[in-house]
């Protein structure tokens, strides 16, 4: 039995707003802490799919456009400031505090009671829809790591389960399954749960798509650029989604998968001083619905652009975009898109942050291997990471989209990986760096 001064349930132990600066990981982390502290360091995990990969490896069997009801997942780590409660529970502050004992009161107004699974009715950062979050660092002010707490209520301390996307099929067509190689895991087991609902392959406008080769699931892309969480990433391309050696690799810079588009409100967004075209083509899109952790403020995940349009076409009519279009829209987005520059330009050629290519910061090594080094010159930005606020348990759709802008030559894909939910308690911003 852990106790915090209130009444608690027994518990097993064991059992960005901002601007673009390509090049960094910048790897979000979630955490949640003491209140009126200093940075602390964490790390928690979802669990498994179904539909994705199990906590095995094993590979799940759900079908596109369907949901799943198993639970488990992913693993978040970050550097934060502040805390995300502060009710004064040993579980999550280490101080005491006056709670009612009645299990039947929801006294922290999180939406559960005691009798209704809440292991800390004194916390509204811990309850059986919460994220479970593993504090490592010590704290700043006592020098002491915070005693461990059993956030999701599930009896279990600190349980961290493996990510979800080992042995996934380079060319699966299943959606659940391109949401775990991205670090999407748990799936949502019914109406109040949280996790993913639902998943589908689709173009830019949100209607159905069935061009197999503009996604896939791979390992690596190139020798250089690695997964950044787990075994897999998630590949979306206005060409082919393969690298040179794999079955269906275009072998040219330019291939014309599945012809003109309709584009999303708002878009193709024109860059000041670089007027492009209206048109969209070859457009591919994975889209999720997802609901928030009850403790989330945030989410985060990180994308590499890569353009065969780089150099030649930088500020012509020719812009292929990418962009993350959520609904509901957050605050500070471009007509519901969260991935933009410091200058608001969508993620394109005309970026002023492309920093892989020849004479750039980075170089070429991230090109290598990819066929963005062979079938003709090429450039890319690198890994950046957006941000985005979510209110605790709130539902949201985001459609991670690519284009042709004006034609169905020289082609762009973006790599995407690491979505992680962010629990710290503070103001998350939209932004991307």
């Amino acid at each position: 039995m852990v106790s915090s001064g209130c009444f608690t349930a027994p518990i097993t132990e064991g059992d960005i707003g901002g601007s673009t600066g390509e090049g960094g990981t910048g790897t979000p982390m979630v955490t949640t802490m003491p209140a009126d502290t200093g940075p602390v360091t964490t790390s928690s995990v979802e669990g498994t799919t179904s539909g994705g990969v199990d906590s095995t490896g094993t590979p799940g069997d759900s079908d596109e456009g369907t949901t799943a009801s198993v639970d488990d997942g992913e693993t978040d780590s970050m550097t934060s400031t502040g805390g995300s409660g502060d009710s004064g529970s040993s579980e999550s502050t280490g101080e005491p505090s006056d709670c009612p004992v009645d299990p039947d009161e929801d006294f922290d107004m999180d939406g559960f009671s005691v009798n209704d699974g809440d292991c800390n009715d004194c916390d509204p950062n811990v309850n059986p829809n919460a994220l479970e979050v593993e504090v490592t660092d010590p704290d700043p002010e006592t020098g002491m790591v915070p005693a461990p707490a059993d956030e999701d209520c599930d009896g279990v301390v600190d349980n961290v389960a493996p990510p979800c996307d080992l042995g996934l099929a380079l060319d699966s067509t299943d959606p659940f399954d391109a949401a775990a190689a991205m670090g999407i895991c748990k799936v949502a087991s019914g109406p109040f749960d949280w996790g993913l609902q639902f998943a589908s392959y689709v173009r830019a406008d949100g209607t159905m798509h069935e061009a197999v080769a503009q996604h896939g699931l791979q390992t690596s892309f190139g020798p250089n650029v690695a997964p950044q969480e787990g075994s897999t990433l998630l590949n979306l391309s206005s060409g082919h989604a393969r690298i040179p050696g794999q079955p269906d690799a275009c072998g040219s810079l330019t291939c014309q998968p599945s012809g003109a588009g309709t584009p999303p409100d708002g878009f193709p967004q024109d860059v000041p001083a670089c007027p492009g075209l209206d048109t969209i083509n070859d457009d591919v899109a994975l889209e999720v619905t997802l609901r928030a952790p009850s403790n989330a403020t945030g989410y985060s995940f990180s994308f590499s652009f890569y353009s065969f349009e780089y150099p030649e076409w930088v500020c012509t009519s020719y812009n292929d975009q990418f962009i993350a279009l959520v609904e509901p829209a957050p605050p500070g987005s471009i007509n519901g898109n969260i991935s933009f520059d410091s200058m608001a330009n969508p993620v394109s050629v005309n970026v002023g942050f492309f920093d892989v290519c020849e004479g750039c910061a980075l170089g070429t090594a991230e090109l290598q291997g990819t066929g963005f080094d062979v079938w003709d010159d090429a450039g890319a930005t690198g890994w950046l990471t957006t941000t985005a606020p979510i209110e605790p348990g709130a539902d949201v759709t985001i459609r991670f989209a690519i284009w042709d802008t004006g034609d169905q030559a020289w082609d762009s894909s973006v790599i995407l990986d690491n979505f992680r939910w962010l629990a710290t308690g503070g103001n998350v911003a939209v932004g991307t760096e």
